[in-house]
């Protein structure tokens, strides 16, 4: 590519430092990253408004660093490798300015790439990436990544809710941040309220665990690399979804959790499934605006063989529970499964999750669309295969991603669960169950 790029440093200048303990979040996440070996980046790409300044875009790295205590936090090693949320009040972040003579759209994802697969210090290295590709001098996209050990995807909302606070031509900010900042949220943790609810959610999650009675995968050879990625797009299940929540009531949710635990019980033969959910925890008190982590796993449990519309139901109540028992410290939660794989002689846990990108499970309004119009959609349908890699991750993992005008899912999977051949499977089924009940 015919490009070049220059780094620029930006002071920033905020409120608290010193060194606290993780918090639930950073710990979930913190597990996930010592099980992977990967610091697990997320962000993305932008196009530009016309007229954007390099210095505008200054001016937002300082002013988002600056504010969140989670962008200038950095995890610190004990000797005996005990990590620990350090909070700095100022410093410098690099901007990378990039210009190109190539489609800066193109330039903006391969300089995103470069940033989620690069080596990254938590210890040393600050938990932003941030880019500006320039075109003939005029700033055309930007690109921002961040290690999901300071925030989440409910995170970025609330970061971008605060923009509305910046002035971007001098960089002033024009009110106070609100949201629960890192460092106080684990000095919240470890207060009474907080320890109460986290022995309520692990009382629930060792209840459904026990009632669990055999292990939810077989085991399979894997292959080689060991974990495999593929994509369906489906506007007709978009169609059918939507005809099925009119119908119903139901949220779009629940439907789609009800297909995806049928489908792995038909490719399994355990009928009762155990699928953890991703919960923002965002309703609890002074959580809206944080921009941190806060998202823990809630876990669902989901009783299959019956008509989708009926586990649908059951795996709504279950919605419910988890998301009221997601709240924990991990720490704890991991001491009990060590626990209970010792009793049962198999994890009960089996890392399976459902996750639900859209950031609603709300129904659909207005009138549900025809058995012709589901029908005549269906050969649009398109299974796309992902990326295959030996990083260790979870057992299978389905993203429902916010795609407009589509009901787009990805499954991730371990081989030594799941074969190929049932990941495809897995997917083609999420869409003929929809397809079949809605018709």
């Amino acid at each position: 590519m015919r490009s070049s790029s220059s780094i620029m440093l930006v002071p920033f200048s905020g409120d608290g430092s010193g060194t606290e303990e993780l918090t639930w979040g950073q710990w979930d996440v913190w597990f996930m990253m010592r099980m992977s070996g990967t610091p697990r980046m997320a962000g993305g790409t932008m196009p530009l408004a016309a007229g954007t300044t390099v210095e505008q875009i200054a001016h937002l790295l300082s002013f988002i660093v600056s504010r969140h205590q989670s962008l200038r936090t950095r995890i610190q090693l004990s000797p005996d490798g005990t990590p620990s949320q350090v909070l700095s009040a100022s410093g410098e972040v690099a901007l990378e300015v990039v210009d190109t003579l190539d489609d800066p759209a193109a330039v903006a994802e391969t300089v995103r790439a470069r940033f989620a697969s690069e080596p990254f210090e938590l210890e040393t290295d600050w938990p932003v990436r941030m880019a500006v590709v320039q075109q003939a001098g005029k700033p055309a996209h930007f690109v921002a990544m961040y290690p999901h050990v300071v925030i989440d995807g409910y995170g970025f909302d609330a970061l971008a809710r605060d923009l509305a606070l910046l002035d971007q031509s001098t960089g002033q900010h024009l009110g106070p941040r609100s949201g629960v900042q890192p460092m106080d949220l684990a000095r919240q943790q470890r207060g009474a309220s907080a320890l109460r609810q986290s022995a309520a959610s692990l009382r629930y999650w060792e209840s459904v665990l026990r009632d669990n009675p055999v292990p939810q995968f077989g085991q399979l050879p894997p292959r080689s690399p060991r974990y495999w990625e593929a994509t369906y797009d489906s506007p007709a299940a978009l169609l059918a979804l939507q005809a099925l929540s009119v119908r119903t009531g139901l949220p779009s949710g629940p439907l789609l959790m009800a297909a995806y635990a049928s489908a792995l019980a038909e490719v399994t033969g355990v009928a009762r499934r155990v699928i953890r959910t991703q919960v923002s925890n965002r309703f609890r008190p002074g959580f809206r605006d944080s921009v941190s982590i806060l998202v823990q796993a809630g876990l669902c449990a989901v009783s299959t063989g019956g008509p989708l519309l009926d586990v649908a139901a059951a795996a709504w109540r279950s919605q419910l529970a988890a998301g009221k028992h997601a709240y924990y410290d991990p720490r704890s939660l991991w001491a009990l499964l060590s626990a209970l794989e010792a009793e049962l002689g198999f994890a009960p846990d089996p890392l399976c999750y459902f996750n639900d990108r859209r950031r609603t499970v709300a129904g659909f309004d207005g009138v549900a669309p025809s058995r012709a119009s589901i029908l005549a959609a269906q050969p649009l349908s398109r299974l796309t295969p992902g990326v295959r890699y030996d990083n260790t991750d979870v057992t299978a993992y389905l993203n429902i991603n916010a795609v407009p005008g589509t009901l787009n899912y990805t499954l991730r999977a371990d081989t030594a669960a799941l074969s190929p051949t049932d990941l495809e499977h897995i997917l083609l089924s999420i869409e003929s169950r929809l397809i079949h009940a809605a018709i």
